[in-house]
């Protein structure tokens, strides 16, 4: 099967298991996404919506968030980790955006990621899910699917991102991004995978990828 073969099954199977697409991360608006992804930083999306609500009850506006002291801000979100850099960069670019964006969310990578703490991945999934333009954000389950589908070598998500864009349609980018990282966590997870229920990697997956798991059954 080829590489465009591969993208076509990935495509129909994942629209046939999700037709609806949940979005991971709660939020109401750009700036929470943009808070809310920016929490989710080597911490789950569990975690980031427990702790969401707390944050935003006091402050749920760049406004009302260059109020809380940096402190305040580290001492709400502690639970999700990283707390001291995130709270200064929640803090920095609620500033910025007060001050060089009317207090609005921007509307393009660039300006995204010169905000304190916004890197590419926050950027893309901010421009995808708030403002719908494509977009494909690689996490690490989507790194790990296309390396076990054999859709890229998985050097670094940067490869990883460029061959997702390669071989999925534009149109497709927003609502696969999702649906893949869904599949990961539920049918093709890092630990406890079982491939009789992994029904994309059973069928299209890198001999490599099947090799190695019929070893690791066997011992």
């Amino acid at each position: 099967m080829t590489k465009s073969q591969k993208a076509r099954f990935v495509i129909d199977t994942l629209a046939e298991i999700y037709p609806e697409i949940p979005i991971p991360l709660d939020h109401k608006d750009p700036y929470t996404l943009l808070i809310a992804v920016l929490m989710s930083a080597q911490s789950t999306d569990v975690r980031v919506n427990l702790i969401t609500p707390l944050l935003f009850a006091k402050a749920d506006n760049p406004y009302d968030m260059v109020k809380l002291s940096i402190d305040e801000i580290r001492e709400i979100i502690k639970p999700v980790g990283l707390s001291p850099a995130k709270a200064k960069g929640i803090h920095g670019l609620s500033q910025i955006l007060i001050d060089k964006h009317g207090g609005k969310v921007p509307q393009s990578f660039e300006a995204l990621e010169e905000l304190p703490a916004v890197g590419h991945k926050t950027a893309s999934v901010v421009m995808s899910q708030a403002f719908g333009v494509p977009a494909f954000p690689v996490d690490t389950h989507i790194h790990r699917l296309m390396y076990r589908w054999g859709l890229s070598d998985g050097k670094n998500v940067v490869q990883t991102e460029k061959d997702a864009k390669k071989l999925f349609p534009e149109d497709k980018w927003n609502d696969l991004h999702l649906q893949i990282i869904w599949y990961g966590r539920q049918y093709s997870p890092a630990r406890g995978w079982d491939l009789k229920k992994d029904i994309i990697t059973a069928t299209i997956g890198r001999k490599e990828v099947l090799e190695e798991y019929g070893k690791k059954k066997v011992r």
